[in-house]
């Protein structure tokens, strides 16, 4: 579908949204042996030589991304590092920072993905919450890690990467001697990842995520983008987070295509490299398309390929500037959260909508608003002590139903590292007695039409500028 088409026929089109990415989505629960990394290896099998991530500095194809995958898949291997041990990586964005978690998420390990601006207490705090047995630092974050390591223990053990540091073996040059035909292939229900979420207040937490949320955010946003092997999506987020460094990657990479990786964001050299390297695709967040908007035209503003915008948090005020300046033929809003057990999409293009669920899978994402007390801090509950549901239009709590309050796999609420910090996200006695709810700490209200609208914040939930 050519990009004319898209933008006469959004009906058109967020159906065929929603119909890819059930599709893709579906088969995943009856393999819980494959997982992304999996998926990797077979991709490099099939597209070689097609160029899979590419930056300024560094171009993996297909088969060069297994490959590097593999190097540090052996590296943990060698290290005898056991299912569901941690490592710790502080790497700027980077290709290499993929093909890093991917091998050692394939045999079994746990990636905890820390945010590189983080020093100190803060980062000591997100180090020892995690426990890792190996901490991973590019260059120019050595310092900063290394400040902290003393309080992990003598057990830990210090890598860098790209950098030659006394006392830091290199650990993109060590040879590998454990061969990968024989180690323990991690399920969909193992956990992959430890991805950050600390908000405007409070210390970072470490949300859990398994396996079968990779291969869920990756293939539902292949299917909800129709990422194909023509396509090139250009991220400039912090790999360190979820959108950055799984979804943005994942699912150009699930459709054949390929991802050019930018370490930060540049509103002057935004759209000179959006052109110079043909993209078709962008994963933005609201703050960078206010940036945009903001600043004076570029004499490319309007030469690109891009067909699509895939973000979150783009204003109302900002949607129609920003679409109608730059000549983006479509735009794809979603309202997620690491660690939430639901999420909203907005595929039909209206402008300041975070999402909605179509009729037909209100039974498979069971979520509701209730009422408020913004003074009080509480959500409001009537006389049988139950929640009251919003009327249409009415401001509340955004809540998602949960099969098994204490964690489950796929679409429930995986928990944090701290147990006391998961049970804070659980509303209990919600609609009927022992039930139990997400709770988004977000402000909601919804339309008659069925669409969401953000409306403030009352928890402490991942912000990107916050950070």
């Amino acid at each position: 579908m050519m990009p004319s088409e898209i933008a006469e026929n959004p009906r058109r089109s967020a159906a065929q949204s929603w119909r890819r990415a059930l599709e893709l989505t579906a088969p995943i629960a009856q393999h819980p042996e494959i997982t992304f990394p999996a998926v990797i290896a077979r991709l490099a099998a099939e597209r070689g030589d097609a160029p899979a991530l590419l930056s300024d500095g560094q171009n993996f194809s297909y088969r060069e991304l297994a490959a590097r995958a593999e190097h540090y898949a052996g590296w943990a291997l060698d290290q005898g590092l056991a299912a569901g041990e941690a490592v710790a990586l502080l790497m700027p964005n980077c290709p290499e920072y993929l093909a890093v978690w991917l091998g050692i998420t394939r045999v079994g390990g746990v990636v905890a993905l820390v945010n590189t601006n983080l020093t100190g207490d803060a980062l000591r705090h997100a180090l020892s919450v995690v426990g890792p047995r190996h901490v991973i630092a590019a260059g120019g974050l050595i310092d900063d890690a290394a400040a902290v390591l003393p309080v992990l223990g003598a057990g830990v053990k210090a890598w860098a990467h790209g950098a030659d540091v006394p006392g830091w073996p290199r650990i993109d040059q060590v040879q590998p001697r454990a061969a990968l035909t024989e180690h323990r292939r991690p399920t969909l229900r193992d956990r992959a990842l430890y991805i950050y979420t600390s908000g405007t207040t409070g210390l970072p937490k470490a949300a859990s995520v398994s396996h079968h949320r990779l291969m869920q955010w990756t293939h539902w946003f292949a299917g909800l983008t129709g990422a194909g092997p023509d396509d090139r999506m250009y991220n400039c987020l912090p790999m360190y987070h979820s959108v950055g460094g799984v979804v943005a990657a994942g699912a150009a990479l699930v459709g054949g295509g390929s991802v050019v990786i930018r370490e930060r964001f540049s509103a002057s050299r935004f759209w000179d490299e959006v052109v110079r390297w043909d993209c078709t695709l962008f994963q933005y967040i609201g703050e960078l398309c206010r940036y945009l908007v903001g600043a004076p035209p570029h004499p490319r503003e309007t030469s690109h390929r891009l067909r699509l915008a895939c973000g979150n948090g783009l204003r109302p005020e900002l949607w129609e500037p920003f679409q109608g300046r730059f000549g983006i033929p479509r735009i794809i809003e979603f309202y997620a959260a690491t660690e939430s057990n639901f999420s909203l999409y907005n595929c039909d293009g209206k402008p300041g909508a975070i999402g909605r669920i179509p009729a037909y899978l209100l039974h498979r994402f069971p979520v509701a608003l209730v009422r408020f007390d913004v003074d009080a801090g509480e959500v409001v509950r009537g006389d049988d002590g139950l929640c009251i549901r919003c009327a249409p239009d009415e401001a509340g709590e955004a809540i998602g139903k949960l099969s098994d309050a204490r964690a489950g796999v796929g679409g429930d609420f995986e928990g944090y590292t701290d147990a006391a910090a998961s049970e804070s996200k659980i509303l209990r006695d919600v609609f009927a007695p022992g039930d139990a709810w997400y709770r988004t700490g977000d402000l909601m209200r919804r339309d008659r039409a069925g669409f969401f609208y953000f409306v403030d914040r009352i928890g402490d939930t991942y912000r990107w500028k916050g950070e």
